[in-house]
């Protein structure tokens, strides 16, 4: 059968298969452009719908439950005016208030915000429809107000065709040029490799110097891996050179012995004397053999070394399969007296080297004393120290430095076989796994051989700086609850489970400590090499100090409540854009791009002492809420609590929503004004108040708090109101600057996985985000104890609206002379 050829020319295989890829990839590139051109120009025009349709639906009002709308003019003024613009507007019950009536004749009523986009035919044409929502309180209800925005499709489909035209004559140009280009610089390509290989073939065959030839970027990874492999092929011919002219030279002797006295017994006559040369001659093979032995095993133990293979060993089972590798007479004068600690004791090293290392000095114990050969050992300072003792002739002083040396023996050692090498081998091993090694003189004549290797665990140092930092942030906690104005932001340390403290986890955040402690632990339990730092305060402050530069150390996360400043962080560039593998299970509303995560779901509530409201009379509606403050204002005054939006990022944001939702917003702020409520930065300052009886109510107070207060046996009662219920999420953001990003994308993917969501389901009570988790606390558990209309508020963009200055201005300040009218 004839041999095929194997030479081929990768020349004309790089030209034929680029050939073939430029073609191929030019189609594709041009199928491709068409389907981009097409979805940009709906992208594009579905924008423009959707923002004529919230524009008009910002302009709806409800006056005296009568659903009014005056056209904004610039809800039409963003269109071209090459296609027909319809529209339609419509009440809760269905009846057309404004526009094309017929227009929304097959299309569905809104009970979200959307958008939500269609294809319809209407009056012969197809036209894409945006409808949007707007929720409106009137009375003690709230219902969806329809807005509908059509627009015919001739504009999209010409902007497509145009795109789809001007990419298809670059692509044909740049396929045709493409072709040109690598004709002419494959040959420039393969000049390094034509100079290299002139290189290697002018060289001598011992010539394993790095090779020093200028070449590309592209070809100098495969000089450096030359270089590498010859580095090593030049240290492992040294050693075997060295391996080789050692065995040479120390086996010479034994063997020129054996060779003599094999000659002299073929001689002899007289069976005694012949029997006493077999004897020599036994005597030298085994001495030939056991150097030869422990050549061998030096030069595999110095190979595992250098290639530094390492494993985590208990002491204990070096020392075992030491004792199984003796034989009977041998092991029955070992003496092993190990405490548990010490034989559980695990070290990271090769444990062929550390068997071998033991294996050694017990063979020199055993050959060079007749008694009891001892080993023990204690642990302490993040040490193993084990010592191994006989009662044998001992080393002088002057010589043990000596007998450390390779084929080096004590004067004591008389006509014991061995080779000199039993005590470097130990000695190297000792030094390749970071340890000391000390020969010591035993109490009762005799020698003992100490030796000291880290361990893996705890260093008890780095063990008394951790606890001084846990009582540093208990003593930080303690002076919080004395006095609130003390300090910002206290800090508690997580140790790792494992003991290591390489690896730390920063997170500032404005959850409860011992609430987010659950996810740390949780965390923890499949990050056991984390050590995990968090840092509560408050949402304003959070997003202050991060920009100014004032968290120290940087944080890998930021977890705050008021989800419009972590928008206002990631808009501005701060947030590193991670693409978790837990995104898609997230609702739509519960996540910004790939830079914002929500995980939990917490509705405002409103909490009150039972004891100063009873279940009949308490509000359930925002609107009989401003209703029994202005009836009752005598009875209430001073003991009506809601956020100080001035200083509560999470309070800002529920006020701004509600005024976006509700009608009735501005009555409700002005009888917290009539009833000189009180204003606090957090919901527990609420939450105590209205448990000790001080406050009859708590208004917009985060759900999360309030059930795991209640669990807990607070004297409050919790009404979720029933015309609507804002929800918020607490977001993450793993900052831009964060110096452990990994880490903090790690406990991104936990707070999103089933295990972080249960917590969040689960006596933290703030609530699970996604669907599908068990606990008393999920989304669809929460949404059940009441009967208003759910309004998550989305994190995105629309967030920042109310943080704009001059419009926050104005709110706090319109707030400010409503809630606090000046006498």
């Amino acid at each position: 059968m004839p041999t095929p050829d194997k030479s081929f020319s990768i020349r004309r295989r790089i030209v034929a298969l680029a050939l073939a890829l430029l073609l191929a990839a030019a189609v594709v590139l041009i199928v491709f452009i068409r389907d981009y051109a097409e979805r940009a120009a709906d992208r594009a025009f579905d924008r423009l719908l959707a923002a004529s349709a919230l524009t008009i639906a910002g302009a709806v009002q409800v006056e005296d439950d009568t659903v009014i709308v005056e056209l904004p003019f610039a809800s039409f003024g963003m269109f071209s005016g090459r296609d027909r613009v319809f529209y339609a507007v419509e009440d809760p019950t269905g009846r057309a208030v404004t526009g094309y009536a017929d227009l929304s004749a097959d299309l569905p009523e809104m009970v979200a915000a959307g958008p939500v986009f269609a294809d319809a035919m209407y009056r012969g044409e197809l036209v894409r429809v945006a409808s949007v929502g707007r929720l409106t309180s009137s009375g003690g209800d709230a219902d969806w107000v329809t807005i509908h925005v059509a627009e015919t499709q001739n504009e999209r489909e010409a902007l497509a065709a145009e795109i789809l035209g001007n990419a298809i004559v670059p692509v044909i140009a740049l396929t045709l040029l493409a072709v040109a280009l690598i004709w002419f610089g494959i040959g420039r390509m393969f000049a390094p490799l034509y100079q290299l290989e002139q290189e290697l073939r002018g060289r001598a065959p011992d010539d394993l110097s790095p090779l020093d030839v200028p070449v590309p970027v592209e070809v100098s990874h495969l000089v450096s891996g030359l270089n590498a492999f010859m580095a090593r092929l030049g240290s492992a011919m040294e050693r075997v050179t060295g391996l080789v002219a050692e065995a040479a030279h120390e086996v010479r002797t034994p063997l020129a012995s054996l060779r003599a006295q094999a000659e002299v017994a073929m001689d002899e006559q007289d069976p005694e004397a012949l029997r006493r040369r077999v004897g020599r001659i036994h005597q030298g093979a085994i001495q030939a053999s056991q150097l030869v032995s422990q050549l061998l095993m030096e030069a595999t133990i110095s190979h595992r070394l250098e290639n530094q293979e390492t494993d985590t060993t208990a002491f204990g089972a070096v020392v075992e399969d030491v004792r199984q590798r003796l034989d009977p007479e041998q092991a029955g004068r070992l003496v092993v007296d190990l405490p548990e600690a010490v034989a559980s004791a695990q070290i990271r090293g090769d444990r062929v080297a550390l068997r071998e290392m033991v294996r050694n000095l017990v063979d020199n114990a055993l050959v060079y004393s007749e008694g009891p050969v001892g080993i023990d050992g204690m642990v302490a300072d993040g040490m193993l120290t084990f010592a191994v003792s006989d009662r044998g002739p001992g080393i002088t002083d002057s010589e043990k430095p000596v007998v450390l040396e390779r084929f080096k023996r004590g004067s004591a050692s008389g006509a014991k076989v061995g080779s000199g090498l039993g005590l470097s081998i130990v000695k190297r091993v000792v030094e390749a796994h970071r340890g000391s090694m000390v020969l010591k003189d035993h109490a009762k004549g005799g020698l003992v051989v100490e030796i000291a290797l880290p361990l893996i665990g705890r260093n008890p140092r780095v063990e008394q700086m951790r606890k001084a930092l846990g009582s540093l942030a208990v003593l930080l906690v303690c002076l919080l609850l004395v006095d609130p104005r003390s300090a910002q932001a206290a800090s508690t340390a997580y140790p790792a489970l494992d003991g290591s403290d390489d690896t730390v986890l920063t997170i500032v955040g404005v959850t409860d400590t011992p609430l987010f402690a659950q996810f740390i632990a949780g965390f923890q339990a499949g990050r056991p090499d984390v050590t995990v730092i968090y840092e509560e305060t408050d949402s304003l402050p959070l997003y202050e100090r991060y920009l100014t530069g004032a968290m120290t150390p940087k944080p890998d996360l930021l977890v705050s409540s008021a989800s419009d400043l972590m928008i206002k962080l990631a808009n501005d560039g701060h947030a590193m854009a991670y693409d978790s593998p837990y995104l898609g299970d997230l609702p739509d509303w519960a996540h910004w791009r790939n830079e914002v995560f929500g995980f939990t779901f917490e509705p405002a509530v409103i909490i009150y002492n039972p004891d100063r409201i009873s279940a009949e009379e308490v509000p359930r509606t925002h609107l009989t809420l401003a209703e029994i403050l202005e009836t009752q204002t005598d009875r209430f005054r001073g003991s009506i609590a809601t956020y100080d939006i001035a200083l509560s990022g999470v309070g800002y944001l529920l006020a701004s929503q509600d005024q976006v939702i509700s009608s009735n917003f501005w009555r409700l702020a002005a009888a917290f004004g009539r009833v000189n409520a009180q204003f606090s930065g957090s919901s527990p300052a609420i939450l105590n108040g209205v448990a000790d009886g001080s406050l009859a109510l708590g208004y917009n107070v985060l759900g999360s708090y309030a059930f795991a207060r209640k669990a807990a046996g607070a004297n409050i009662e919790i009404v979720v109101p029933d015309d609507y219920v804002l929800v918020l999420t607490r977001s993450m953001i793993i900052p831009r600057d964060a110096p452990y990003a990994e880490l903090g994308k790690a406990f991104v993917d936990f707070a999103l996985s089933s295990d972080g969501q249960a917590i969040a389901a689960g006596q933290t009570a703030l609530g699970s985000v996604v669907a599908g988790v068990d606990g008393e606390w999920t989304s669809e558990a929460i949404a059940a104890r009441g009967r208003g209309v759910i309004q998550p508020i989305p994190l995105g963009p629309a967030l920042m609206v109310s943080l704009d200055q001059q419009r926050r201005k104005r709110f706090l300040d319109t707030w400010s002379e409503i809630v606090s009218p000046k006498p």
